[in-house]
């Protein structure tokens, strides 16, 4: 279908009217899937504010913005008006130091981080790097703390980490996350390179349907269900209160350390939140492993499933 002129008009005031405009799933506070959730967190990190508009509310938007910047993906990021690219690329720009020049934020540079390697880790590397054609080992860690470590070109911006004779390359972003890693190697079937991260967060926890409902019944957690209204009206759990305004104001006023658990339909929903409410400052989340379908399945057959 053609973009509307009338649409076409909405979408081009928003953009030029706001510097930085997101178009993602979710909000700001309460990002709807992973990818809007990792530009959110790089944004955070170098402006005070910028505007979003949440696709999820408007499928007309939703479908619309895709026509108007010919990118068929969501989250999509506008700059002074113009379109800058999807999750990927904006993570690749942050890494770089082309988003912050973009946006004309002057970010200090960061320092080299301490990282150290054990002797089979080392030994594992060197002969790793021998088939590898002269490309530099690499470590990157994104902002969920995925670790990831490989051989590949080496990149602008690029932070050079000697350890012992060995040449690590960690990009501007993965720098402030790297301070302190320690790298072990274990041989084995069931080894492989081991990473330490002193800066890692909380994480998510992953409960199962009788876990949960033995924490509901002891009243020893408080279950929210992220899913819109319409999912919630086919199946849902009683304990659980909707993840809308007021359910957003209700969780809000929790103490941090708060137990709480999120479920979605399948887990993958309600892990994204949880996720994005760890940045928020809580510390004690969980999410239902295989959703309110796993629920359904082996603790209340009577909640349908769809």
């Amino acid at each position: 279908m053609a973009l509307s002129e009338s649409l076409r008009q909405q979408l081009s005031d928003l953009v030029t009217t706001n510097r930085v405009v997101l178009f993602m799933k979710g909000s700001r506070r309460m990002p709807g899937c992973g990818f809007s959730a990792q530009v959110v967190q790089i944004l955070d990190e170098l402006l005070p504010s910028y505007e979003t508009v949440d696709v999820i509310r408007s499928p007309e938007i939703r479908d619309g913005i895709k026509q108007f910047s010919e990118w068929p993906t969501i989250p999509q990021l506008y700059i002074d008006g113009k379109f800058v690219g999807g999750c990927d690329i904006v993570r690749e720009m942050n890494a770089s130091g082309e988003l912050q020049e973009l946006i004309g934020v002057k970010v200090a540079a960061p320092k080299t981080p301490a990282i150290t390697l054990s002797e089979t880790a080392i030994k594992a590397f060197e002969a790793a790097a021998a088939e590898e054609g002269g490309d530099s080992l690499r470590l990157q860690i994104d902002p969920q703390f995925q670790h990831e470590l490989f051989f590949g070109p080496r990149g602008p911006g690029d932070i050079e980490v000697r350890v012992r004779g060995l040449t690590l390359l960690v990009d501007r972003a993965s720098a402030g996350r790297a301070d302190g890693v320690s790298i072990d190697f274990i041989d084995g079937p069931r080894g492989g390179f081991k990473i330490n991260n002193p800066n890692e967060p909380p994480k998510v926890k992953q409960l199962s349907p009788p876990e949960l409902k033995s924490m509901l019944d002891r009243r020893e957690i408080v279950l929210f269900d992220v899913r819109p209204e319409n999912e919630r009206a086919v199946a849902s759990i009683a304990a659980a209160r909707p993840l809308d305004a007021a359910g957003q104001e209700y969780l809000f006023g929790l103490d941090r350390g708060t137990p709480i658990a999120l479920h979605c339909h399948h887990g993958v929903r309600s892990q994204d939140a949880a996720l994005a409410l760890l940045r928020q400052g809580f510390r004690n989340l969980y999410n239902l492993k295989g959703g309110i379908d796993a629920w359904s399945e082996a603790v209340d057959p009577s909640v349908p499933r769809y």
